[in-house]
């Protein structure tokens, strides 16, 4: 296949590039500034500016593309960058598949399992409204900004996917540390539920996607999990305690806005990925926490 990534550079753009490449897909990366590779592009989403002939002819189009939004401190300013930077993406991509005579057939859009809000412990299904947070503001816009794209028959799959647990980076990048010192524990009540992916299930259910005709929101998410039960599942995998509780008001101090992805509650289903013939190859977190912390 020729596929075209943006957000080639983050934790799971790397991943997926190289499992295509690996399998012998052909990949085009859309890049900020001057290109590293001869199939690379450059295109500049804050200008506007995206030349429609990288596109045409492709198979697919994955985009990942969207600030960190765990790596600073949530400000207004920092908002806005969250939100610009999925929505100018997003937006250039999908009016540039519109524009063409022939668009790619598929696009696979990056979104997030923040889409539900704080729901407790409800289970969530795809089905399940969009919430009141300000991350579920955020996937709104992120996945209505598709909307030409869908318009012009391409079928579209918004990647709902959970915390991401992957070796030495990710979301466990600052957490693991803990852990291996033995001094982890629950944040805030340890009660909410975190729904999370192991980066290789991640990256395995974005090529299933690829090839399967699904469309809408898709929960890339395996078996949720309450926080507690995540941290103490990562301490036994490297024979440490887990009991050390971090107070809901210590991290709303150190987080602000970003606290409430932590102790928030989000329980979610993979219907359309169990329903559409995935099965993951981490499906419950003792496995998962097996795959982050081995070695070699």
């Amino acid at each position: 296949m020729r596929i075209v990534v943006a957000g080639s550079h983050g934790l799971i753009g790397t991943a997926l590039v190289s499992e295509l490449r690996g399998r012998g897909d052909t990949v085009h990366r859309l890049v900020r500034g001057t290109p590293e590779r001869p199939e690379d592009v450059a295109w500049d989403p804050d200008a506007g500016r995206l030349d429609p002939e990288a596109l045409a002819g492709a198979d697919a189009v994955v985009n990942l593309a969207g600030v960190n939004v765990g790596t600073r401190r949530l400000t207004e300013a920092r908002k806005r960058a969250v939100i610009l930077s999925r929505t100018r993406t997003t937006g250039l991509i999908a009016t540039t598949l519109a524009s063409l005579a022939v668009p790619p057939p598929v696009l696979l859009q990056a979104s997030g399992i923040g889409a539900y809000g704080d729901r407790g412990d409800d289970v969530l299904d795809e089905d399940e409204p969009i919430g009141d947070t300000f991350f579920a503001g955020v996937v709104r816009q992120w996945e209505g900004a598709t909307a030409p794209a869908e318009q012009a028959g391409v079928r579209v799959a918004h990647l709902r996917s959970g915390i991401v647990l992957a070796r030495g980076g990710g979301a466990l990048a600052r957490i693991m540390p803990l852990v291996r010192a033995g001094v982890a524990g629950p944040l805030g009540s340890g009660r909410q539920y975190w729904s999370w992916i192991t980066l290789t299930d991640e990256v395995r259910a974005i090529l299933h996607l690829l090839d399967t005709p699904v469309a809408g929101p898709v929960n890339l998410v395996a078996t949720a999990a309450t926080n507690s039960e995540v941290t103490s599942a990562l301490a036994r995998a490297v024979h440490r305690p887990a009991v050390v509780p971090v107070p809901g008001w210590a991290l709303r101090l150190g987080l602000g806005d970003f606290s409430q992805e932590i102790l928030g509650s989000v329980r979610a289903v993979p219907r359309k990925l169990t329903e559409s013939g995935f099965s993951h190859v981490h499906p419950d977190i003792d496995s998962a926490a097996a795959y982050v912390t081995a070695t070699g």
